[in-house]
């Protein structure tokens, strides 16, 4: 087994952070998951799979940017992941099924390490459950046109660094901009939302 896989393996044995390692990288006036959940009406359940890979010497995230479109995660960056579907037979394989579709990888049940902490997101009513997969070889991606317009990657070591940690602006609409969200800020993205909050659970769990 790889030595950081199993350091993973070891450090998901532990409690996780939970929603305590969503708090700095939330929004204003964001409320906890679990606090806006109990208003929620018909959740759409998803999955993201939060892929890991080493390349030289280095550990890597999987990430993409969505195209842009006329919804509310227009542009944004995200893990591989979507809605579960009716014949998805758990959240886990619709986190395997979504990264085969959207960037061409293929993931097993041995990849998976563990569940992260999950998020909800209120403006499109999806409840996500991350899962964390640590692929063994440098991934050959092969991105779904329709649904990624990038593919890109963050290591972990800029990850760790509290520099990258930034605040930034989001247009609404022509009347309303979100001001002093926080993000992630490398290799030129910015990184916010709940890919953000779930970024810094793992953070959280990298230092211990």
């Amino acid at each position: 087994m790889h030595p950081f896989n199993q350091n993973l393996i070891q450090l998901f044995q532990a409690e996780l952070p939970g929603e305590e390692a969503h708090k700095s990288m939330m929004p204003v006036n964001r409320p906890l998951s679990s606090n806006a959940l109990k208003e929620a009406v018909d959740v759409k359940e998803s999955a993201v799979a939060v892929m890991l890979f080493e390349e030289n010497g280095k550990q890597h995230c999987t990430l993409i940017q969505r195209p842009s479109y006329d919804g509310s995660h227009s542009g944004q960056v995200s893990f591989p992941g979507g809605k579960r579907e009716l014949s998805d037979e758990n959240l886990a394989f619709t986190a395997i099924r979504e990264c085969w579709e959207e960037v061409g990888i293929q993931l097993f049940d041995n990849h998976l390490i563990g569940k992260l902490t999950s998020v909800y997101i209120p403006v499109s009513n999806f409840h996500v459950e991350p899962f964390l997969f640590f692929y063994p070889e440098k991934p050959a991606f092969t991105p779904d046109e329709r649904e990624v317009e990038s593919i890109f990657t963050i290591t972990m070591d800029d990850l760790l660094d509290d520099s990258n940690i930034r605040t930034m602006e989001f247009k609404i609409s022509n009347a309303v901009t979100m001001k002093n969200i926080p993000c992630f800020q490398i290799n030129e993205k910015q990184i916010w939302g709940a890919t953000a909050l779930i970024l810094n659970e793992l953070k959280y769990i990298l230092k211990k």
